[in-house]
């Protein structure tokens, strides 16, 4: 344990130096400096006594240093490929608000220039999600009734909705 601290003592400074110039952060170059220190821990019996020891001590600052470069690399593509999936993701929903709230003013409208009953069926069916039994009950109508009534209405719908929204009528559907 002697002999490591006096090689720790010994080439510290020299392998923080040598790391700071790559990395450019102190605690960083500190952290590689301490993992270098650990890697030659645990191999230090497989040392060989016949090579030069400062080239062993340094080629393998300078692997780890490379490595942890090649990680924040790959990591700050990682972050800058969130970001951007996140900012797609935050257009796409504000997109979709637009849209949603379109189709439902449109809807909204054509809603108006139904019966009274059309639009009674339809909104209780829709919003309130009443079956047809539950409907036909409330309102002292047939259950064919009810249904008729949702036939036409949604065949309006789609007969007057932009082309556009077609396709989401059945979605806004589901959430009136």
């Amino acid at each position: 344990m002697l002999a490591f601290d006096t090689i720790y003592q010994r080439y510290s400074k020299r392998l923080y130096c040598f790391v700071f110039r790559y990395i450019k952060q102190e605690s960083d170059a500190e952290e590689i400096v301490q993992e270098v220190f650990l890697k030659i821990w645990e191999v230090r019996r497989k040392i060989d006594l016949n090579t030069s020891f400062n080239s062993f001590l340094f080629t393998i600052a300078y692997n780890t240093t490379i490595s942890i470069l090649r990680k924040r690399v790959n990591e700050k593509k990682y972050l800058d490929n969130l970001e951007i999936r996140q900012k797609i993701n935050e257009a796409d929903e504000i997109i979709n608000e637009i849209h949603f709230k379109e189709l439902t003013n449109q809807v909204n409208i054509l809603l108006d220039r139904l019966t009274p009953r059309q639009k009674e069926v339809f909104l209780l069916s829709r919003k309130e999600g009443l079956t047809h039994e539950e409907i036909s009950k409330k309102l002292n109508i047939s259950a064919n009734t009810v249904k008729n009534h949702l036939v036409s209405t949604l065949a309006f719908l789609r007969k007057h909705i932009d082309s556009g929204f077609a396709i989401n009528l059945l979605f806004i559907s589901l959430f009136l």
